[in-house]
């Protein structure tokens, strides 16, 4: 089975287990969610407004819908977390120490980045979370800036729940058109993407031109 197949599979795994027993529907969805988060290609927009529509039928309820969304994808933000944290920024000024020269960009440079996650770094991993394509790989900038686990959990946290809620709600709303809830999100992440690739490129920009500044004084 390819992924494309798998993933198009996914509604009927969790039908499968909403009509085999309502803690298995649950349960689904929380592994759906998880997965959803370590293989980004798997689209929450079609996972949880399924959880809404069974919602919608009374075959699920709606907190424990939530819950095992939220659940599933804290957990699946860890291993990118994690993968963040094993590069860490350590490792990158010790190779910006050795190599740094031959592209410009020095440890302090580096520093001057850590500065700017930490001022702004909360804000990020928080809308991050908001925006499909983004809500997955900002785990890995927060792992790298050695965010502590604490505040990246509790703004993973908060961005997910938004993020789980609304899409249950459209589910719920929409009834059996669950399924378009993914078009009509499309134009405002499309917007949203912009929004924080535009303030990360300004941000690398910056860097670029203090580095080149930099050069042409030495």
């Amino acid at each position: 089975m390819t992924l494309q197949e798998f993933i198009l599979s996914i509604p009927n795994l969790i039908g499968n287990a909403v009509e085999a027993n309502q803690w298995f529907g649950y349960f689904a969805i929380l592994v759906a969610m998880l997965l959803e988060n370590l293989v980004p290609p798997i689209p929450s927009e079609l996972i949880m407004p399924l959880g809404g529509f069974y919602i919608h039928q009374g075959q699920l309820s709606f907190l424990p819908v939530v819950l095992a969304g939220l659940f599933g994808t804290v957990l699946g933000a860890l291993p990118w977390y994690g993968i963040g944290r094993l590069v860490n920024e350590e490792r990158i000024e010790s190779f910006l120490q050795t190599y740094g020269r031959w592209i410009g960009i020095g440890p302090k440079d580096l520093s001057r980045s850590r500065i700017w996650f930490e001022n702004h770094g909360s804000l990020l991993v928080f809308w991050g979370r908001l925006v499909p394509g983004i809500r997955t790989l900002i785990s890995v900038p927060a792992g790298i800036e050695m965010m502590p686990i604490l505040p990246f959990l509790i703004w993973t946290t908060a961005g997910s729940l938004i993020w789980t809620l609304l899409l249950t709600l459209a589910g719920y709303f929409l009834g059996e058109s669950y399924s378009n809830v993914g078009l009509w999100i499309e134009p405002v992440s499309r917007l949203m993407k912009f929004i924080l690739l535009s303030g990360m490129s300004v941000v690398i920009l910056v860097l670029i031109f203090r580095t080149f500044k930099k050069i042409r004084k030495n």
